[in-house]
């Protein structure tokens, strides 16, 4: 099934069936005796990942596979020093092969994830949805229904900082809490599609419309405009997405202030133990997590934030998780075709099976591969 959804710098697009551009890749970590597995769909062609198929394919076959082979599995520190000498950045080829470590070593001692990550905090996990722009606002509405009617999520976010422009966002935001009333979280989300001015103008037109958080609204190399922006949006969290990738990136964003909330998209930091550490920062400067991306289809890549999520306190994070699109809302993941991975009430409990806890139907793979690489 091929998804398309519009964002301020254009479209999110997993692509034709048969081509490779807007495809997961999957990895496969033989060692100990067990096999891990993890997957990463890369959004590019996009505004902020650098990575796609081809580079992410290039990146594990020949740079960070290679150098894998013969080292001790149990070395996830040593894997990210690794990955810093060889090739510094990739950070989707770094997240699929940091998955497919925590999945091996999971079996390898029978654990679940979230007790290689400090155990479980959490047993059900509250979901978000996210909504695509739309040329009408009825669309959109009836997109928030759906989410709310059959699976009951709780938390929605707008996609804004279309070409409407800003007063657009802030009708379509008006519209969609009338018709769903005062009992949801809505935020907002313009994707760095606005300046300065035009964020403090629609946060105080909103003010009055139960504005439940701001994310990433300007460039995400403006951290003095994050700063700015977040005193003027009178305790409405301000949320930092693109803006924060790296753990540089928590550093500054948290030296300057600019920021209430880190939005850890596992793709996009690295995998699981780059995030821990972004995680940290957070914790030491009175900042709140929020785990996003889609996971489109994929079970594995939801189950890993389902984990990170779990073995975070949930007095530091917020408000709930986006990878909802790998759980079943778009139609079953074609490589796990039976799972207990699944929606209950607007809520997900993490897989308590060793390590992502995710059972790949490997008759399925060999369907649906279309293109391998094998590092020996």
């Amino acid at each position: 099934m091929r998804l398309r959804r519009e964002i301020s710098s254009g479209s999110y697009d997993t692509g034709a069936a048969g081509t490779l551009l807007g495809k997961p890749v999957l990895v496969k970590v033989h060692a100990d005796g067990v096999t891990g597995y993890g997957q990463i769909r890369p959004i590019s062609p996009g505004h902020f990942m650098p990575d796609t198929v081809h580079s992410m394919v290039g990146a594990i076959a020949e740079v960070y596979g290679p150098r894998l082979i013969g080292k001790d599995l149990f070395g996830t520190e040593s894997a990210l020093a690794l990955f810093d000498q060889s090739l510094p950045a990739n950070m989707n080829a770094r997240a699929a092969l940091d998955h497919a470590l925590h999945d091996a070593i999971g079996k390898a001692l029978k654990l679940p994830a979230y007790k290689l990550l400090g155990g479980l905090c959490q047993e059900r996990i509250p979901l978000e949805w996210s909504v695509s722009m739309a040329a009408d606002v009825r669309t959109m509405i009836a997109d928030s229904e759906r989410a709310m009617a059959q699976f009951g999520i709780r938390v929605l976010c707008l996609k804004a900082g279309g070409q409407g422009g800003w007063r657009r966002d802030v009708q379509n935001f008006i519209a969609v809490r009338k018709a769903l009333g005062d009992d949801v979280v809505i935020g907002v989300d313009p994707n760095e599609g606005w300046t300065v001015s035009e964020a403090i103008r629609v946060a105080n037109e909103l003010a009055p419309h139960g504005l439940g958080y701001v994310e990433q609204p300007v460039k995400r190399q403006n951290i003095a405009g994050m700063a700015a922006i977040r005193r003027k949006l009178g305790g409405v969290p301000l949320m930092a997405d693109e803006g924060v990738m790296t753990l540089g990136d928590a550093y500054a964003l948290a030296k300057a202030e600019a920021v209430d909330v880190f939005c850890v998209k596992l793709y996009k930091m690295g995998g699981l133990r780059a995030a821990k550490k972004i995680a940290a920062v957070a914790e030491a400067a009175g900042i709140q997590l929020n785990v996003g991306g889609l996971a489109v289809h994929s079970q594995l890549e939801a189950a890993a934030g389902a984990h990170f999520y779990a073995s975070t306190p949930e007095r530091h994070i917020m408000p709930a998780a986006e990878f909802i699109f790998g759980l079943g809302v778009l139609g079953p993941d074609p490589l796990v075709p039976e799972t207990d991975f699944v929606i209950r009430d607007g809520h997900v409990s993490p897989p308590s099976r060793p390590g992502l806890g995710i059972a790949v139907d490997e008759r399925a793979v060999e369907r649906h591969t279309l293109r391998r690489e094998v590092v020996k």
